[in-house]
This record gives structure tokens, C-alpha cells and sequence, in this order.
């Protein structure tokens, strides 16, 4: 029964609230860290690209599920998430899901038309969405400053905050994406989305390379 409970215990901390100013305080201050720090980072890019192209419902409920999983990764273990797998292969992981989105982008036909658009978001789009910002988002400043505020405030407190935070952030993104979508011919969005995450995998083979030769 001991054993038991000295295993338990650590993982019961997690829900350790004190009182409830000590708790708002925490969830205030971690949704004021993130929200700032997420303001045009590439999670939000990232969605405002993926909502310019495909219904909004399932880019959000895929960013949703994957800060949610992230959050509580960083919360649970702590700094050991970035620690698990090497960040070359995490760098690597990044570009090439990049690459292979960039591309799809680019070969899309010119002559496709919004409604076959929102005809083909329904499939797959969550758990792209889910898959890009979970590999991408895997060990980045915003995980690491949950696990820096969980270790010294209410865990329960700073997961409610840093979530509702990417929420926001998530949102506005998605917004400007639709916003752009009535406005930009979907041809070129298509490659103006492509070369995008072209980008974007590059800056993470470069930031790869850089891991595993250790400059």
C-alpha cells in the first residue's frame, strides 16, 4: 500500500490547487506568457496557413488536441520531454512533415475550386493539423515555459492557462486565414501555402544539422 502511494503521490501534485486567488493568479499568468510568446509564432502561421485552405473546424479541434496532449506532456514529466529523443531527429521529424505538406501545396491543380476544397478538408486535415503542430511545437519555448511554470505554480492551473492561450492564438490565426482565403485566388494561395512550408522545412533541416554536428 505504501509502494502504491509513494508512486501515486507525484502524479496527485499535478492537481494540487491551494487557494483559489494563488490558482487564478497561476492560470492568468501562464495564459499572459503564452499568448505573448505564440503572437505570430509558426504554430499560429501554421494554422492561419492550413485554415486558408480547408474548413476551420478541423484545423482548430486538431490544434486544440495537440497543444491539450503537449500541455499535459509538460506538465506530467517535466523537462525530460525534450530530453527523450535526440534534437536532430525531432529537427528532422519537423522538416520532412514540412516538405511533404509543401509539396502536396504545390502540385495541387490551379484549376481546383473552393467547394472541392471543403470537400476534401473533412478527411485527414484534424490529424494533419494534429501531426504538424505536435511534431513542431515537440520541445519549443512555449512546452518548455509550461514546464518551468508547472515546477514552481499549480500544474492543474498553468495547463488551463497555456491551453486557453493557443487556443486564442490558434483562433486568430485560423481567422486571418479565412480572411485571406475570400480574398487571394485559391491557385495562388495554394502557392503561396507551399512555398511556405518549404520554408519553414528548411529553417528546420538547417536547425537539424546544426543539433547534430553541434554548431
Amino acid at each position: 500500500m505504501d509502494s502504491l502511494l509513494n508512486e501515486v503521490s507525484p502524479f496527485s501534485s499535478l492537481l494540487a490547487t491551494g487557494s483559489l486567488v494563488d490558482w487564478s493568479a497561476a492560470a492568468v499568468a501562464s495564459f499572459a506568457l503564452i499568448a505573448a510568446a505564440e503572437i505570430g509564432d509558426k504554430s499560429q502561421l501554421v494554422c492561419m496557413t492550413l485554415a486558408s485552405r480547408h474548413r476551420p473546424a478541423p484545423v482548430m479541434l486538431g490544434a486544440l488536441a495537440a497543444f491539450a496532449v503537449l500541455n499535459t506532456l509538460a506538465v506530467v514529466f517535466g523537462a525530460a520531454i525534450a530530453s527523450w529523443l535526440p534534437e536532430y531527429v525531432v529537427g528532422a521529424t519537423v522538416a520532412v512533415l514540412f516538405a511533404v505538406f509543401g509539396i502536396h501545396a504545390l502540385r495541387a491543380k490551379d484549376d481546383d475550386d473552393e467547394d472541392e476544397v471543403e470537400e476534401r478538408s473533412g478527411h485527414g486535415i484534424f490529424l494533419t493539423t494534429f501531426l504538424l503542430l505536435t511534431v513542431a511545437e515537440f520541445g519549443d519555448k512555449t512546452q518548455l515555459a509550461v514546464v518551468a511554470l508547472s515546477s514552481t505554480q499549480a500544474p492543474a492551473a498553468v495547463w488551463v492557462g497555456a491551453t486557453v492561450a493557443l487556443a486564442m492564438t490558434s483562433a486568430i490565426g485560423i481567422l486571418a486565414g479565412r480572411t485571406i482565403l475570400q480574398r487571394i485566388p485559391l491557385a495562388l494561395l495554394h502557392k503561396l501555402s507551399g512555398a511556405f512550408f518549404l520554408l519553414l522545412a528548411i529553417v528546420a533541416a538547417y536547425q537539424a544539422y546544426g543539433a547534430f554536428t553541434g554548431r
